[in-house]
């Protein structure tokens, strides 16, 4: 045998033996390399819509009070002025619907009780002898709904009463919300006037109920009273309510009728006003004074 053949030799056996050596050893393995762990592993399940609502919630609920936050900017509910004391200070627009048709009628078909209106008992005003002008709920619907829904009213700075042409008076509480529909305004309406309240479902909160007449008895003692009158003196609402003292509440009377003399408020009101040239709805009238307030006290 030539001498590099035994070199060759003498290589290749120590090869096997070092294999051999590394085969035997405990030391630990080596780490896989990314790629095949991820193949090895399952990939996760997607989790479903709920799974993800359930972690956001708690994820926001586990999250630790920011002692920086500014308390003032979190929106809230306005407290509302409930003390004879705090009623007298508090300076607030006050909305009286007058002669508001509200009025209920019991059906010889259904055996119940329904709210009088002249799209679905004009037989039963004939019969009555009284014009369709006798049961227009839905004005009062119109109005509420606008009244209510204001900011103001979210700012805490409105009260609502209404004084029907049967001489019933209601305090709507400002946290109340009317029904959208008219149907469904009707059958609330029914429900008040016979039980003479309605109470928030969470809670003892009255939120319509029928009180003692007459209003001028809820009224502040620093309040300046006013009719909307198409008759009386237009004004310019921006140029009028800067004359009103500034710490005075404003009461407004609204006729919540179709049409009709506007004496209901005389006895007891300051003066009369028109706050436009053309004969507005009761609705509009609402709106647009409440917008014309925003703007003078200053709120968005």
């Amino acid at each position: 045998m030539s001498f590099l053949a035994e070199k060759d030799l003498e290589i290749e056996n120590s090869k096997k033996q070092h294999k051999k050596t590394l085969k035997n050893s405990k030391d630990p393995e080596e780490p896989k390399e990314p790629n095949e762990q991820l193949s090895e592993q399952p990939l996760p399940e997607k989790p479903s819509e709920r799974e993800i609502s359930n972690q956001l919630i708690q994820s926001h609920s586990s999250k630790p009070n920011n002692s920086n936050t500014n308390v003032f900017l979190v929106p809230q509910a306005p407290r509302l002025p409930k003390t004879l004391a705090e009623k007298e200070t508090t300076r607030r627009l006050i909305v009286i619907l007058e002669q508001a048709c509200l009025e209920t009628y019991k059906s010889h078909k259904s055996k119940n009780y329904e709210l009088l209106n002249c799209d679905e008992h004009v037989t039963v005003l004939q019969k009555m002898g009284r014009t369709y002008s006798d049961a227009r709920p839905d004005i009062t619907h119109q109005c509420l709904m606008q009244l209510l829904d204001s900011p103001l009213n979210k700012a805490g700075l409105l009260q609502v009463y209404i004084h029907t042409a049967r001489n019933a008076l209601i305090e709507v509480n400002p946290h109340v919300r009317i029904p959208r529909t008219f149907k469904r305004f009707c059958g609330l309406m029914v429900q008040l006037l016979h039980k003479l309240s309605i109470s928030s479902t969470k809670g003892s909160e009255k939120l319509l109920r029928v009180i003692k007449n007459p209003v001028t008895q809820y009224l502040p003692t620093n309040c300046h009273k006013i009719t909307l009158s198409y008759d009386a003196k237009t004004v310019r609402l921006r140029d009028y309510l800067p004359t009103i003292p500034s710490d005075y509440s404003i009461c407004v009377a609204i006729g919540a009728m179709p049409h009709g003399e506007d004496n209901f408020a005389d006895s007891w009101v300051d003066e009369k006003i028109s706050i436009s040239e053309y004969a507005l709805s009761a609705a509009v009238a609402c709106s647009k004074f409440c917008c014309a307030l925003e703007d003078f006290w200053d709120v968005l």
